[in-house]
Order: structure tokens, then sequence, then C-alpha cells
């Protein structure tokens, strides 16, 4: 089930150029932040060192198709980094830039998930939204989970139930602590059902932090929503 997003402010100080990096655009750039701080402290060859700083430039750009000129002079820094402290300094300055998940409240939950008829929603107040890629939470063995596509909001909710197992998450496609998510679609004849599983992050959180591509969220949710 969908719903038409709410609209989010994307406006900066003046003279700046509007949020324009989602949170899995981020997180890849911090993958190739680190890359460098690594190259440079394992590689003493200025040749090789060159060639990684063009190569993280030319996978980052590759991630935004069309940017302005600003919005370039914002994400050029990274070819400047060496060590920690410069990574972090870089990383610090693309957080004014980042889109936040698009404003929700237990109301829109609400519609989104009508047949839970006691839904709580998560605690917004303790939520990072401009660190989503997508937003879940757990209220008793259900797992509720909202993602923005194209606009709108999609909705999936299933059993989860974690454990201590350790496997490759669908959605990040990280090692990690996962569970498996049990969801019921419809079948092809008329009232029958069937049940999917796969295995996801027990912390949704720590998900969202590693998640790099939405592709595979994408095609879970297109997965469940059959």
């Amino acid at each position: 089930m969908t719903i038409i997003k709410e609209s989010t402010d994307r406006t900066n100080v003046s003279g700046q150029p509007e949020a324009f990096i989602r949170n899995h655009q981020y997180n890849f750039i911090k993958e190739q932040a680190l890359a460098l701080v690594t190259a440079h402290a394992t590689a003493n060859d200025a040749e090789v060192l060159s060639v990684l700083r063009h190569l993280s430039h030319e996978k980052v750009f590759a991630m935004f198709p069309a940017l302005t000129e600003e919005q370039k002079n914002v994400l050029r820094p990274l070819t400047s980094v060496k060590d920690t402290h410069a990574a972090e300094e870089f990383l610090s300055g693309l957080r004014p830039y980042l889109i936040p998940f698009p404003t929700i409240n237990l109301d829109n939950l609400k519609r989104l998930f009508p047949k839970a008829k006691r839904l709580k929603g998560p605690k917004f107040q303790a939520i990072d939204f401009h660190s989503l890629s997508y937003l879940s939470w757990q209220e008793n063995t259900n797992r509720f989970l909202v993602a923005e596509r194209n606009g709108r909001l999609q909705a999936v909710s299933g059993q989860f139930g974690a454990s201590r197992k350790q496997g490759v998450c669908m959605i990040c496609h990280k090692h990690s602590s996962v569970g498996l998510f049990m969801a019921k679609t419809k079948g092809v004849s008329l009232d029958s059902y069937v049940k999917h599983g796969q295995y996801i992050c027990a912390d949704e959180a720590a998900c969202n932090a590693r998640l790099t591509t939405v592709e595979r969220l994408e095609k879970f949710l297109d997965r469940l929503e059959r």
C-alpha cells in the first residue's frame, strides 16, 4: 500500500545548494573516503594514490546524474582526504546536504498499515531522519517497514524473529546479525496466500548505516507486495 509523501523542506542557507544527497549515497561516499584513508596509510606510490583518488571521484560523481557546479564543489574535497581527521571533516561538511526521510507521523502510518489496529509506531523523537533510507520498527513479533519510492511511500509488514544468526542481509547486503522476516502475500488463486521469508538485519539503524544502494531494498519490497 502507498500514499503520496508529504513535502520536505530542502532549502539551505542562501548561496548554497539545496540538500541533494540521500542516505545510501552518503554511506557510499563515506566508504570511498575511508578507502582513501586506508590507501594513504598503506601505499607509498604517488601514482597509485592518484589513480585511487580519481576512481573514488568518478564513482561518487556517477551516483548523481545531474550535478550542478555548486553540488560538485561540495563533493570535490573527497579527493583531498588523506587521514581520519580529513575524512571526518569532509563527511561533516556533507551533513547539511542530506535529504531527510519524508515527514511522517502516526496518522500516516495507520493509513499505511490499516490492518494493524493497535499500531503504536516508532519513537519518532529518537530517530535521525537524515540517516534513513527506510523507516522500520518492531512491535511485539511484528516488523514494520516503510520506504520512499518515486515520491510515494511503500509499506510492508511481517513477522520477525531476531536471532544470533550471522548472515547476509537482503536489504543492505552486508554480513551482520540477522533475523527471518516472514510476510504473507496474495497467491494466484482467490483467497490464497503465499509466505515469503527473507533474512534482514536485526538492527534496522545499523542496516540503514550500511546501505549503499537502494536496489536490493526495492527488490525486497517488490517481492513482498506481489
